[in-house]
């Protein structure tokens, strides 16, 4: 007997003292420290490798997004009929599956944005500097352009501007006012997404659950498309329109390059 309370007294019990529970236990385990935020200007990262490296995968990310949504939207709006295509159901898992695979394979590179919205979102929450911000939107925009011209030779001329290369536009029936509404209600749901799949603080609390952040991320442009398309196609991607303004559409006109690729850019701005 004494032989099995010392094993007692040596395993599961051999503490003491009392240990600290929930919350308590939380903080005295799991301690979180807030990162610094970011600087405004960041000299230095422009003499890195891993900032021009961030860039090309953004770039890269945003190229094959546009390439497959693009060729998807356009497909679908070039059936016969809607049972000879994959619906409005199919292009919204087009976006999304795509976020979910390309912020998978980005993240550990460049946090994989894929959106302008969600750059200039992490970068009023002081996560990113404003010379990564720049140089983030502006491969995005370039990847975008590049993307929409692969499917224009893909799709040819005739079929990619009959479609007006998927363009958003506001449906029947439902005013500027509403279309506004949903592009701010579905940008504000993505970017929000965004910044709670990628909280650290997770790892800080008593969740039990991996957090995979693509997986929540992707589902939210599902979602949002799958409502709005309806209203407006949805275009809570800034990247997918004429941002870069009077250049792409100087070029769209002398035929060097597609029209612009979201004729919802007043609805989202």
């Amino acid at each position: 007997m004494e032989g099995r309370e010392d094993g007692v007294r040596l395993g599961t019990h051999r503490f003491g003292e009392r240990r600290p529970l929930g919350t308590e236990a939380q903080i005295h385990d799991k301690d979180y420290q807030e990162p610094p935020a970011a600087p405004l200007f960041e000299v230095a990262e422009l003499f890195c490798w891993s900032f021009y490296r961030a860039a090309i995968a953004e770039f890269i990310a945003t190229f094959l997004f546009l390439y497959i949504t693009l060729l998807t939207a356009i497909q679908v709006s070039n059936s016969p009929s809607k049972c000879s295509s994959v619906g409005a159901l199919g292009v919204s898992w087009a976006f999304g599956g795509m976020i979910f695979v390309l912020v998978y394979c980005t993240a550990g590179i460049s946090g994989g944005h894929i959106n302008p919205a969600v750059t200039f979102g992490l970068f009023v929450g002081r996560k990113l500097s404003l010379t990564r911000t720049l140089f983030y939107m502006v491969m995005q925009c370039i990847g975008a352009i590049c993307g929409a011209i692969v499917v224009k030779g893909f799709e040819g001329n005739s079929v990619f501007e009959l479609h007006n290369g998927g363009a958003n536009v506001v449906s029947d029936g439902y005013t500027q006012l509403a279309g506004l509404g949903a592009e701010i209600i579905g940008t504000f749901l993505l970017v929000y997404t965004v910044f709670s799949a990628t909280d650290a603080k997770f790892s800080a609390r008593d969740s039990r659950v991996p957090i995979l952040a693509p997986l929540p991320i992707g589902f939210a442009v599902f979602l949002v498309h799958l409502a709005t398309i309806p209203i407006t196609g949805t275009g809570i991607n800034p990247a997918r329109m004429d941002i870069l303004g009077g250049t792409i559409r100087r070029g769209s006109v002398s035929g060097l390059l597609p029209p612009s690729c979201d004729k919802g850019i007043s609805i989202q701005v």
